[in-house]
């Protein structure tokens, strides 16, 4: 399966929005929740004049561990002074920004297409110089000759850049068209094999995401999105296409889904954006059942019917059972949440014979020390241990047992919740994990939260094991 790389734009494209100027906390909050959400880079704005953006950058630089992209404009841009402000985070990189239509050179740089070409390579050099990793963007793209894009885009490659984006500025292409004028840049230009082709569609005409689509099916490695509206593809929308259509396609995103409604929300304050609509990505995986209430009084086909809004796809016996235990669920409270009925369908629906078995596991974590989980599987009789790294105990216990399967399962959806009171109170955790589509869910019960935690993935492992045997 291939994952799609995704490069957040917001830092980026907000700078040249007067009435979204950031402070230089907002800039870093907004940084290291993008950073949380596993974005593959995060894009900063050129720099200005003064002192001020690069030390933002500089701070910026030493708190996220994503790729950080630092732009510079190829007219007005120093790249001596940009690569200072980014040359302390873990993955720097450098970004010219570079117009290729006729009209764009002449008005923004007032050169002509052989002077546009030195100055690309000259640029690129210099900034191959202080970086390893380079990317060229090719600004207003799509009205391009053809020909010179391709010549700037070698030029590019040949001083340096190992990373090129495609931009549709103007948002005048319609999704097969901007397949086709991605293939035929594939195609057309020499070396190009050799470096990641990103992609940069407007939304003048709403078609952002389609054309981000199309151009994934022509072979471009990732899509540059912004975490608001902002005239691009929202991280909000691709990741609910990767959900929806990655079966279909072979692709996955690597982004956090289930933090991102909440991400989204705080940078979307921090940005003075209002949502004209709710978020496809609210509840994750919940679409119309979201806020759903249900009590004795439902039949079984309202009570199916929001299960399959969840995400669920039970055949009529798990059905049943669901039902019935919702009936007894709902006999004790006044009304039965989507929580509560995630909640009854991994217990009761799909039980399956545990082709996994937790033998043990060490998990080490701190506020001084990266968190790691140890974990020892048995499968059949066969023991198989797995060692993971991660954002905190339970993202490592979850790292070691995928590389113990061998395989990544988007994680569709993750809860804890306590099940008694007092010190010594039980956990309760439930994992969703999707697999070609469908939605299997897994719980798991402990007075330790995190052996909760790898008890309910395994839970819902074994679901998805038992379906594809």
């Amino acid at each position: 399966m291939k994952t799609i790389k995704i490069h957040d734009m917001t830092l980026r494209a907000s700078a040249s929005l007067r009435e979204s100027a950031l402070t230089f906390k907002e800039k870093l909050e907004i940084a290291r929740s993008l950073d949380r959400l596993k974005v593959d880079a995060i894009e900063l704005a050129p720099i200005g004049a003064g002192k001020a953006d690069q030390l933002a950058n500089r701070t910026i630089a030493g708190t996220v561990s994503a790729a950080l992209s630092a732009a510079i404009d190829v007219a007005t841009g120093d790249v001596d002074a940009t690569w200072e402000s980014v040359k302390g985070a873990k993955h720097p990189r450098l970004n010219l920004l570079v117009p290729v239509s006729p009209v764009q050179m002449e008005y923004t740089c007032h050169k002509k297409a052989p002077a546009m070409l030195e100055a690309i390579r000259e640029q690129i050099a210099r900034c191959r110089f202080h970086c390893e990793s380079v990317e060229f963007t090719a600004v207003d793209a799509t009205r391009a000759e053809p020909k010179f894009l391709y010549s700037a885009i070698e030029a590019a490659i040949g001083a340096g850049a190992n990373k090129v984006t495609l931009c549709d500025t103007s948002g005048v292409m319609l999704p097969d068209e901007f397949a086709v004028f991605v293939a035929n840049a594939i195609a057309g230009v020499k070396g190009i094999e050799n470096v990641a082709v990103y992609v940069q569609p407007s939304d003048e005409m709403g078609m952002a995401l389609a054309c981000a689509a199309a151009a994934i099916k022509a072979g471009a490695t990732g899509v540059k999105c912004t975490a608001v509206p902002m005239g691009y593809p929202t991280l909000e929308t691709v990741a609910r296409f990767a959900q929806i259509k990655g079966a279909d396609m072979d692709i996955a995103v690597g982004l956090r889904t289930t933090e991102l409604n909440r991400a989204v929300a705080q940078m979307e304050r921090m940005l003075g954006a209002e949502k004209a609509e709710p978020s496809v990505m609210d509840n994750v995986g919940l679409g119309d059942a979201a806020n759903v209430t249900l009590d004795i009084n439902d039949e079984i086909g309202e009570v199916i019917k929001v299960v399959r809004q969840l995400g669920y796809d039970l055949s009529d016996e798990d059905n049943a059972k669901v039902y019935e235990a919702f009936r007894r669920v709902a006999s004790r409270k006044h009304f039965v949440g989507t929580k509560e009925l995630d909640a009854i369908v991994a217990s009761t629906a799909l039980q399956v014979p545990s082709t996994y078995h937790i033998e043990n596991y060490v998990i080490n974590s701190g506020n001084v020390i990266t968190a790691t989980a140890n974990i020892l599987l048995d499968r059949n009789g066969e023991k198989i241990r797995g060692v993971g790294v991660g954002d905190g105990p339970i993202d490592a216990a979850f790292l070691a047992i995928e590389q113990i399967i061998g395989h990544h399962y988007e994680l569709d959806d993750f809860q804890i919740q306590t099940v008694t009171e007092g010190r010594d109170a039980m956990g309760s955790a439930l994992v969703k994990l999707r697999a070609d589509g469908r939605v299997y869910s897994g719980n798991g019960i402990s007075t330790d939260i995190i052996g909760a935690s790898i008890r309910a993935y395994i839970s819902a492992l074994n679901k998805i094991v038992y379906e594809e045997a």
